[in-house]
């Protein structure tokens, strides 16, 4: 069932088969606490391919792929051509004869799609501009972690609604009956088509969708979720995004506008939350501030689960590798 498939994107799998691979990482994540050896890729050969810089990403694929007994190989921006000097298909072929597995994080969806066309092996979506499915898995297991299920919970994000995050925990929620709530400006808000696809899932999950620029829309949430209000390779956009979203910074006040005590903040990190980086050093010099789409209040809440959720990074893209290349008796779900 899942043997030889790729995970591209959210909707290549079905609502029963990504509660299966969260299931599967909340198990395989207790092994590893437990000790207990997991190895069901043994002698198995993984690419890394990266056109984007990654800490939680890369680290996750090759902890997993060691923890599974296989051996990640590292491929940056100056090591495949990615259509430079060579086409995408065929570094694909060129890299499918020689790996069992490739992982891809970068820009282009259609890079992704390209890789798993022609490689003829299970390739791995680590993040494109579009998607980022193994942090839906990460996400959707820590929610079940703490809450014993995600069905008919309220996520409410809150920021830039038209980037990779936005648009997965859109269409994933709807695939899997979670209640959510796009707060953004309307000139961020998700495009039309990622709208209706997330539409059409939650026609058959009971999921509730709504998209509004208004911040009274977090009462009655379960889950507050942000994300950087620039993404990589737009950060000439600096000015434009602080004056769209100054507005939607997740703070103690918007917070207690929940009314939900048990309410949790999550972030796929990294997060702008203190003056601890050289980015954030630059912007205050620029602007005066200290904190942008999260204050370090609420970031280091006892409400904030951000670590627990980088953590399930590599459990859940563990079950992924596994489930996929394994050769493993999973029952038709």
């Amino acid at each position: 069932m899942f043997q030889g498939r790729s995970l591209l994107k959210e909707v290549d799998f079905t609502k029963e088969e990504l509660a299966y691979l969260i299931d599967f990482a909340i198990h395989l994540k207790k092994l590893k606490q437990a000790n207990i050896p997991h190895q069901y890729l043994a002698g198995k050969n993984i690419a890394l391919l990266f056109e984007k810089t990654s800490t939680r990403t890369r680290s996750a694929f090759t902890v997993a792929a060691n923890d599974l007994g296989a051996h990640p190989e590292f491929l940056g921006p100056n090591d495949v051509q990615f259509g430079k000097k060579e086409s995408t298909a065929d570094t694909a072929k060129v890299l499918g004869a020689m790996f069992d597995g490739i992982q891809f994080r970068g820009f282009k969806q259609k890079d992704v799609e390209t890789l798993a066309a022609a490689s003829g092996v299970p390739v791995w979506n680590g993040l494109t501009d579009t998607w980022h499915p193994t942090q839906m898995l990460a996400d959707f297991m820590t929610i079940k972690e703490i809450f014993g299920d995600y069905t008919g919970k309220h996520l409410v994000y809150i920021g830039d609604g038209r980037n990779n995050m936005a648009n997965s925990l859109l269409v994933t929620s709807a695939i899997l009956g979670v209640h959510i709530t796009i707060i953004a400006p309307e000139s961020l808000q998700p495009e039309q088509n990622i709208q209706d696809l997330a539409a059409e899932k939650a026609a058959i999950s009971g999921s509730q969708l709504t998209i509004t620029a208004d911040l009274a829309a977090v009462k009655g949430a379960d889950v507050i979720y942000t994300d950087v209000w620039v993404s990589m390779g737009e950060e000439d956009q600096y000015d434009q995004r602080l004056a769209q979203l100054l507005p939607y910074q997740v703070n103690a006040a918007l917070f207690n506008q929940t009314g939900n005590k048990d309410c949790i903040f999550m972030h796929c990190l990294p997060a702008f939350h203190d003056l601890e980086t050289k980015t954030m050093v630059d912007i205050h010099q620029k602007t005066g501030l200290t904190e942008l789409e999260v204050t370090d209040e609420v970031f280091h809440s006892e409400q904030s689960v951000v670590f627990q959720e980088a953590e399930n990074r590599l459990h859940s893209i563990k079950a992924v590798m596994a489930a996929t290349l394994g050769n493993l008796f999973i029952p038709k779900v």
